[in-house]
């Protein structure tokens, strides 16, 4: 008689992965088994707070083999060894995170069983914390509650114990990790819909802003870091570019207004092994600056789109350039992150499409007065659905505090003028309703910045810059000043009707008054329960 095969064990399909993506989805399916029995608002903070963990103890590891190797070499017996592998200097020396022998996750792995998973996690991440300052507050303690399935998360920790990252010897276990980290972060923003925007950017936008900005070394700051994704890839850009080594030449700064978006921050960086300044706590940018005395070299953002509700001072310095509306922060973080600019400081911010148009409530007046002001470096279109979390068509500002020549960088002198790039036709469909830039995409379009603005890299590869019909034009300020100082780059590159624009506009109101309705919905919702819950106390249940 014939029998149904079996079901692979996640187990068995683990052993048999033979790339990290494998890996990744393995870990997936395995983390949202717990999804019903944990919080949603925690759900990230679980399943990350667990790669964080298994990252730190990892790395620990590495090191601790690293430093057996030298002691042998160096003659030391192995009844003396035990001393000097246990020596905390010989870990924090080499940029390693301190870990307690009871939240090392061969203890865990092996005492899970015996002794509660749940607990040995709770206990392990307050040690961690407890051991490394910078981690303070950060690691979730979450494990050992009664609506956490155990078992379940026992059979996760077997998996991640099993998970051979980094074991293909092609890179470090370092390495493997954070692009797991990341693959998490995505998939969580694509889960949440709009609220995953809050804390996840599309990588190929970050990719973007970074290869434009080229910020090889100096101070990198985000006004609204979410999970910290744009330190990330100016470290991997920073790698590629000049090697591994050069990771330290950034300083990193940033800030964010959600408590467990900065805590994922934080989590994000250690495990990228980047040393950033998150501040202390989480803030508002606006109300509360945590870094108010910072000028920076490159800040790169991308900021909630069109918010209403902000800490709005009319009396603020920052606002230099006009009083941003009440009734949306878009120029207020515009002004803000001018602020945050050195002396040759330049900056790359996404944001809605009505930015570069809208003429409400004195927005047009500040947009003009920056183009005096001659901070506009170069204004980007971008193609429809790169962002899962909203149906608002978004654009780059590229803003610079100085155009000219910059001496022995022999940039080309571009004062008065502004590049503008209409990528709308560009990237590729990954599935039915998510678009990325492809490598070709952001080489055409990172190389037309650096050949307009005559960067190092662009004399290099031998890029000079022409104006291209339908895709580029640069425009000097009288241009802009006929138009109204309207900066869709459709109107100045000759592809695009005023019409078209038009249609842009509606589109874009269309989609933010949807999302204003949602959010109704969503807060109806919650009034609803509110009610409930209050009736229910009252009534006793009855």
């Amino acid at each position: 008689m014939a029998t149904a095969a079996k079901k692979p064990t996640e187990q068995a399909e683990l052993f048999s992965a033979s790339t990290a993506k494998e890996i990744q989805a393995i870990l997936w399916k395995a983390a949202d088994k717990l999804r019903g029995s944990i919080d949603a608002a925690q759900y990230k903070e679980f399943v990350l707070g667990l790669i964080f963990l298994k990252y730190v103890s990892d790395a620990f590891d590495e090191r601790r083999s690293e430093l057996a190797a030298e002691l042998t070499d160096d003659g030391i017996t192995e009844d003396r060894m035990d001393d000097f592998l246990e020596d905390r200097d010989e870990y924090t020396g080499a940029h390693v995170f301190w870990v307690p022998e009871t939240a090392r996750w061969t203890w865990i792995a092996t005492h899970a069983k015996s002794q509660g998973v749940g607990k040995l996690l709770d206990d392990a991440m307050d040690a961690v914390m407890r051991e490394n300052a910078s981690l303070t507050g950060v690691l979730p303690k979450i494990f050992n509650r009664d609506n956490v399935d155990q078992k379940r998360l026992g059979e996760l920790v077997d998996l991640i114990s099993d998970a051979r990252f980094g074991g293909s010897g092609d890179k470090p276990a370092q390495d493997v990790l954070g692009e797991v980290y990341e693959y998490f972060l995505g998939n969580f923003a694509r889960a949440e819909g709009k609220r995953g925007g809050e804390f996840y950017t599309p990588q190929s936008v970050v990719r973007l802003i970074v290869e434009i900005l080229e910020p090889y070394e100096g101070r990198v700051y985000d006004p609204a870091c979410g999970s910290g994704g744009m330190f990330v890839q100016a470290a991997k850009f920073i790698e590629a570019h000049a090697g591994r080594a050069h990771k330290a030449d950034i300083s990193v700064f940033g800030q964010e207004l959600n408590e467990r978006t900065w805590r994922l921050g934080k989590m994000n960086l250690a495990i990228h092994g980047i040393d950033g300044n998150l501040a202390p706590r989480w803030g508002d940018t606006f109300a509360d600056d945590k870094h108010p005395d910072l000028k920076a070299d490159f800040v790169m953002a991308n900021p909630p789109f069109n918010i209403k509700d902000w800490a709005r001072d009319e009396s603020d310095p920052r606002w230099r350039y006009g009083v941003p509306p009440k009734s949306n922060a878009n120029y207020a973080w515009l002004q803000h992150m001018i602020s945050k600019l050195g002396e040759r400081g330049t900056a790359g911010i996404v944001l809605a499409n009505g930015s570069m148009s809208s003429q409400q409530s004195g927005e047009g007046e500040i947009r003009q007065a920056l183009v005096e002001a001659d901070l506009v470096a170069c204004m980007v279109a971008m193609p429809s659905q790169l962002f899962r979390t909203t149906q608002i068509p978004a654009c780059l500002w590229f803003l610079a505090k100085d155009k000219t020549p910059q001496g022995v960088k022999r940039l080309d002198d571009r004062r008065g003028e502004i590049l503008f790039i209409d990528a709308r036709n560009m990237g590729e469909m990954v599935d039915r309703t998510e678009r990325v830039l492809t490598e070709a995409d952001l080489a055409k379009i990172a190389g037309t910045y650096h050949a307009w603005r005559g960067t190092a890299s662009a004399r290099e590869a031998g890029l000079t810059y022409e104006d291209e019909p339908g895709f580029c034009f640069s425009a000097d300020l009288a241009a802009v000043r006929e138009h109204g100082y309207v900066l869709t780059p459709g109107r100045y590159v000759g592809a695009v009707e005023t019409e078209e624009e038009g249609a842009e506009a509606v589109a874009e109101r269309i989609a933010s008054l949807t999302e204003e309705l949602y959010e109704l919905f969503e807060k109806s919702a919650e009034l609803e329960k509110t009610v409930r819950d209050c009736l229910g106390g009252i009534g006793g249940g009855h």
